[in-house]
């Protein structure tokens, strides 16, 4: 796999598709690994995309960051930044799910020099960050240990299927067992989750909704209808907002469209990101 060595540690990270394609970067979500994004990558690099899914430090990372690094959401969100100017991307399609779509949506707002466009699948918006029963995990989490007892029950596969069920109808254990390890397994991978759970904080979202129609480029919402943690109305309330986005509903999918409905989800993205460039008046 290949790594690349920033400020806050390194990054280790998949690609598919040709090197000259218009580069998409996938950002996941808390607990979750690139290979979320597997089948997608797959899907939109025989559509002629580069799509590259990184493993950010959320608490499935294979290796611990620097000690100091910023990983606060605002600090993930800068470090998103600084992997896409180390491999010196342009025009870069930004492709957020989850945790990962609010730290897109920071990226958009705050360093958005290397972004072509903006993709948001279902993820934190508004208010929602963490959203529903998730919201818990921020006061647990500065409870000293208290992160560590929420999250040792997802050792097994019952409690796994309980929690990421509420992401996808199809079964993702096989994906969720390799996410929770790296956490439980090394302290400073704990850590580093726990640095970026204690700072999680709904003015953050609501601060890049609030700066997000200045975004330049133009912003693909593909929303699964099925979530209920993360509903259309969520969506729809954000595309009212924008002077150039396009709303696109997936059907039979929650959260993980890019697992329940990966053609739809690729047909859209790769729709979305080969179109042509409108030319300024």
């Amino acid at each position: 796999m290949p790594t690349i060595d920033l400020r806050s540690g390194t990054v280790h990270y998949t690609e598919a598709g040709p090197p000259d394609g218009r580069p998409v970067v996938c950002v996941h979500g808390y607990l979750m690994a690139g290979d979320l994004f597997a089948g997608l990558g797959e899907r939109l690099a025989a559509r002629g995309l580069r799509c590259i899914m990184p493993t950010w430090p959320l608490g499935a990372h294979p290796e611990p960051m620097r000690t100091g690094a910023d990983l606060a959401p605002r600090g993930v969100a800068a470090i998103i930044a600084e992997f896409l100017a180390a491999l010196e991307l342009e025009d870069v399609v930004l492709l957020g799910n989850d945790t990962g779509g609010a730290l897109s949506q920071v990226v958009a707002v705050d360093h958005a020099e290397r972004l072509g466009a903006l993709v948001l699948t279902n993820c934190d918006l508004y208010e929602n960050f963490p959203p529903g029963p998730f919201k818990a995990l921020v006061p647990v989490a500065k409870i000293p240990g208290g992160l560590r007892v929420a999250l040792a029950p997802l050792r097994w596969g019952v409690a796994r299927r309980v929690v990421f069920g509420l992401l996808a109808h199809a079964d993702v254990d096989h994906l969720a067992r390799g996410w929770i390890r790296p956490a439980l397994a090394d302290p400073r991978i704990f850590a580093d989750l726990r640095r970026f759970s204690v700072a999680m904080d709904a003015e953050m979202t609501l601060d890049a909704a609030r700066r997000l129609p200045g975004f330049a480029g133009p912003v693909l919402l593909a929303w699964a209808v099925d979530d209920r943690l993360l509903p259309l109305a969520l969506a729809e309330r954000l595309a009212a907002t924008l002077p150039d986005a396009r709303l696109e509903r997936i059907a039979d999918s929650r959260i993980f469209s890019m697992i329940d409905q990966p053609d739809r989800l690729a047909e859209l993205v790769a729709a979305f990101a080969l179109r042509p460039a409108v030319a300024a008046d």
